[in-house]
This record gives structure tokens, sequence and C-alpha cells, in this order.
């Protein structure tokens, strides 16, 4: 639908009631490079908070505000309940860890367990609170896991 044929009420409420974006329940754990990101997203979202505010068109600026706004109250209590967590090698799963399985399939995968907020499974990073990593955490090298109804093995740790 074009933009032509909608209220411009319509679109003002859309920039105002942008809705926040959901805070996790569990412990917001981080690795210093999951930190990084974060503080580099607090200052992204500071900046663009400054950009609208600074742009003299109110009308035009609404929604890149709410937007700005919005990301600036999730960074900022993201970063305000952030636990850095430094662990050294093992010899088993844990978080900020890699870990590399073997399906039944033969196929391997190697994952790095992360906080909530720096995870990418497309990049091979999943949560410390993912179904996956919940499984691994804690075994070693030569144990078996029950993932996705699947038995794999942990073939290495790092």
């Amino acid at each position: 639908m074009s933009v032509a044929f909608t209220r411009e009420e319509d679109l003002e409420a859309t920039a105002a009631d942008l809705p926040d974006r959901p805070i996790s329940p569990h412990p917001n754990l981080v690795t210093r490079d999951g930190l990084a990101r974060m503080e580099a997203a607090l200052a992204a979202a500071r900046a663009a908070y400054s950009a609208a505010q600074s742009k003299g068109d109110i009308e035009a600026d609404r929604t890149a505000m709410a937007r700005a706004t919005r990301d600036l109250r999730y960074w900022s209590a993201r970063r305000a309940s952030a636990q850095l967590v430094e662990t050294e090698p093992d010899g088993r799963v844990r978080f900020g860890g890699s870990v590399t399985i073997e399906r039944e399939d033969g196929r391997t995968q190697t994952w790095r367990i992360t906080g909530e907020d720096e995870a990418d499974p497309a990049a091979g990073s999943v949560s410390h609170v993912s179904p996956l990593a919940v499984a691994l955490i804690g075994k070693g090298v030569g144990d078996e896991a029950v993932v996705a109804g699947q038995t794999v093995e942990i073939v290495a740790v790092d």
C-alpha cells in the first residue's frame, strides 16, 4: 500500500508508539568482545538520538527520534545489567568458549557460546541460554548430548 493512502495521524502514531525491545529475564552474561559491541551499540544509539534531535524538521524526524530513543533505552538497560565473564579453558564446554560437535550423520559444527546480544548462529555463535548451549555446557571431549532430538558427540573444546 502506498504511503499516499495513509493518514498523517497514522504515521505519527506508528513513530510514537514504537514498542520497546524485549529485555531477557536471563542473566546478561557477556564476553569481552560482547561488552565492546554493546558499548559500540550504545554509542551509536546516542549518536542517532543526537542526530535526530538536532534536525530542524521535527515532523520528518519523529520516527528516527522514536527509534533512537527505543535503542537508547534497550542498550542502556543491557549495559547496566551486563556481567563480564572471563573463563580459562579447562577442557569443558563453558561460556565464552568454542565447542565442536559431530552429529549422527557425520557432520561437524563448531559453536562459540556467548551472551544473548552477541549470539549470531549464522556466524557460529549461540547464546548461553539456547537449548544447544544448555545441553553442552559442562561436558568434555568424548561426552554425548542430545541436541534437537539427536545425539551429538563433543569432539573438541577450546
